[in-house]
This record gives structure tokens, C-alpha cells and sequence, in this order.
């Protein structure tokens, strides 16, 4: 009896990636394996069937041969049966990889040390700081690679030996019924090593606590929120493994003057009755120093001036902000006799000016009465 082509039987494309050519044979070794079909002649059949197809196209060379000379060309490789050639294992083995993803296992072999944690660090800066940049000295609680195992964990003249559970390999297989799962290591946590004469001054780790000074460059025009990456200044790894990274998180104190909203300050301005009436020059704070505000006469409360450029330009880049100016007319406190007596005199005067002196008190009682008329 002829054979059938062995892309038919895997229900694959000539040019079928390998990665198609695996899918395709997991989908019928699942469907048809003995395990899943006891007592079942024809699926046994169709197993060994697919996977003698995979054996096959699953190497370059012999689907060379095959591609160019069909099943002649292979003269038989691929005919391993079930007991034995390349992927024979049990029900578990065909699916192991894909289990030891999903577990930690998928054939990487031992992990190794892990890298070190990463750390963050907040950094509290003036309003000044962070506008104009600085450099700050930090100390930061983190653990150190150990100077006496140099990091290896073992005790000086003794070296880490092969764990004898895994055979270095770091990851054992589980039988689970159907499948086999591959986890890490109990005994040396994926490592593939452990360590039988531990170093006493680090107890094994090869790292140690301690607390480490660093300076920190802060650009100019950072921000509450913004991260400054130093590479390497985190947690030591175990057993010589590579140091985690140190995250420098920006917090800026709030300012008894100015409010900032990304490149733009904003600031109240407090200012007389008179100097709001008649107008005049105000000195105004920036952070680079004083400056003059021209206020018109007539000025209402709550009026705001934009002084341009002064306010911040962006660690990012782009424009220097502006600063925002908000007048606020405070109201007089604290008055003699005679003074109230003169506001008296002052008010009188006005009233008897009509409306033309205070228009948005005028139109604010007339939509009153209207309001108050249509009830």
C-alpha cells in the first residue's frame, strides 16, 4: 500500500513554515494519541502516521530529500514507529514545551542567578531646584555585593557544586497523568548550583545590606512625577548576578509664591484699593528676580497679567513658560475714625455720580429686580 504525501497527512502547505508543521502535529497527536485512544486500531494508526510526517519535514535535510525525491529520497528515516526516533516519548513529552511555558520550564535549562531588584528612591526638591537643576547626594538602603565570596556565595577555597536534583539542569519534570510539566528546581530554586560551604559573611547570598551614598544630577525644568534611571544602583543580584537599577521619582514642594502647571507659574498679587483705582507700577517676583507689572487704572479683581517668559522651560524641551499674574484688590482693615469718615465722604460722592462709577453693580441689582419682578 502507497504512502500518502506527508504534507497531506499534517494537512500542511509545501512551503508551511516549521512552526506551522508543529501545530499542525500537535493537533493530530493530540486528537489521535493511544493514551487519549486505548484500544483503538485505526487512531494508533493515524499517529504513527503524523508522526513519521513530522520526523520528516521537521528536519531540513530529510525534507530536502523528501521535497526533491519523495518518500524514496528518505528511504525510510522516518520510520521510527512508536517506541522509538526523535519525539517517541510519551503523551507528555509531545506537549512539553508547550507546558514549560506556561510553568517556567520550555527547555531554557537552568535560570541562573536572578538580576537584582530594581529600587525607587523619592526625592523631595524646591521649586528653584527643579526649575534650575542641581545635584543632590542620596543615601540608599540597598543590598551590596559581598567582598569576602565576591559575590559567589561560597566559602573562600570552596566553589558552588552541581545540584544533584536536576543534574545542573536547573528544572525537573513533573508527571501530571497525560502530561509531563517542567518546573524549577526545589532543591537549588532553578539555579542549577548549590552551595554546600556557605560564606559567613554573607550567609550564601553573596550579597550583603548596606547603605551607599550616591550623587544625583537633577536637569534643569523637572517635574513631581518625573524619573531620573541609575543604571546598576539597585539591589545587588544573587550569587554574582547582574544589579538592578535605582529609579530617582521627583516630588517638588509646594511654593509659598507661585503654582506651577507645566512650563507656566502662576502667582496672586495683592494690591490697593487706590493703586487699583488709579492705576500704577508694581514690583513683581520672578524666579530670576524682580520685575515691574504696569497696572491700568480701573483694574478689577481678579484681573490676570501674563508676563511672558518667565516662567519655566521643559526638561523635554520646547518654550520657556510664561508667568501668570493674578491681581487680587485687598480690601483696607484696620481704619481710624478719621479715615472711615473720609471712605464715607468718598462713597457719598460716588452715589451722587450716578451709575457710571460702579456699571457692574448697577446691571447686577437691575437683574435682580427683573428677576424678582417675572416671579
Amino acid at each position: 500500500m502507497s504512502k500518502r504525501d506527508y504534507y497531506e497527512v499534517l494537512g500542511a502547505a509545501k512551503d508551511a513554515s516549521q512552526q506551522d508543521l508543529k501545530k499542525a502535529y500537535r493537533r493530530l497527536a493530540m486528537k489521535y494519541h493511544p493514551d487519549r485512544n486505548p484500544d483503538d486500531e485505526e487512531a494508533l494508526a493515524k499517529f504513527k502516521e503524523a508522526k513519521e510526517a513530522y520526523e520528516v519535514l521537521s528536519d531540513e535535510q530529510k525534507r530536502a530529500a523528501y521535497d526533491q525525491f519523495g518518500h524514496a529520497g528518505v528511504n525510510g528515516q522516518g520510520q521510527g514507529g512508536f517506541g522509538g526516533g526523535a519525539g517517541a516519548g510519551g503523551f507528555g513529552d509531545i506537549f512539553g514545551d508547550i507546558f514549560g511555558d506556561i510553568f517556567g520550564g520550555g527547555g531554557g535549562g537552568r535560570r541562573g542567578p536572578a538580576r537584582g531588584a530594581d529600587l525607587r528612591y523619592t526625592l523631595e526638591l524646591t521649586l528653584e531646584q527643579a526649575v534650575r537643576g542641581c545635584e543632590e547626594k542620596i543615601r540608599v538602603p540597598t543590598w551590596e555585593s559581598c567582598e569576602t565570596c565576591h559575590g559567589s556565595g561560597a566559602k573562600e577555597g570552596s566553589q558552588p557544586v552541581t545540584c544533584s536534583t536536576c543534574g545542573g539542569a536547573g528544572q525537573v519534570r513533573m508527571q501530571q497523568g497525560f502530561f509531563t510539566v517542567q518546573q524549577a528546581c526545589p532543591t537549588c530554586k532553578g539555579e542549577g548550583q548549590i552551595i554546600e560551604d556557605p560564606c559567613g559573611s554573607c550567609g550564601g547570598q553573596g550579597r550583603v545590606q548596606n547603605t551607599k551614598t550616591l550623587s544625583v544630577k537633577i536637569p534643569a525644568g523637572v517635574d513631581t512625577g518625573d524619573r531620573i534611571r541609575l543604571a546598576g544602583e539597585g539591589e545587588a543580584g544573587m550569587h554574582g548576578a547582574p544589579s538592578g537599577d535605582l529609579y530617582v521619582q521627583v516630588a517638588v514642594r509646594e511654593h509659598d509664591i507661585f503654582q506651577r502647571d507645566g512650563t507656566n507659574l502662576y502667582c496672586e498679587v495683592p494690591i490697593s484699593f487706590v493703586d487699583a483705582t488709579l492705576g500704577g507700577e508694581l514690583d513683581v517676583p520672578t524666579l530670576s528676580g524682580k520685575v515691574k507689572l504696569k497696572v491700568p487704572a480701573e483694574t478689577q479683581t481678579g484681573k490676570m497679567f501674563r508676563l511672558r517668559g518667565k516662567g519655566v522651560k521643559s526638561v523635554r524641551g520646547g518654550a520657556t513658560g510664561d508667568l501668570l499674574c493674578k491681581v487680587v484688590v485687598e480690601t483696607p482693615v484696620k481704619l481710624s475714625g478719621e479715615q472711615k469718615d473720609l471712605l464715607r465722604k468718598f462713597q457719598d460722592s460716588l452715589e451722587n455720580g450716578g451709575d457710571r462709577h460702579n456699571p457692574k453693580k448697577s446691571s447686577w441689582f437691575e437683574g435682580v429686580k427683573r428677576f424678582f419682578d417675572t416671579k
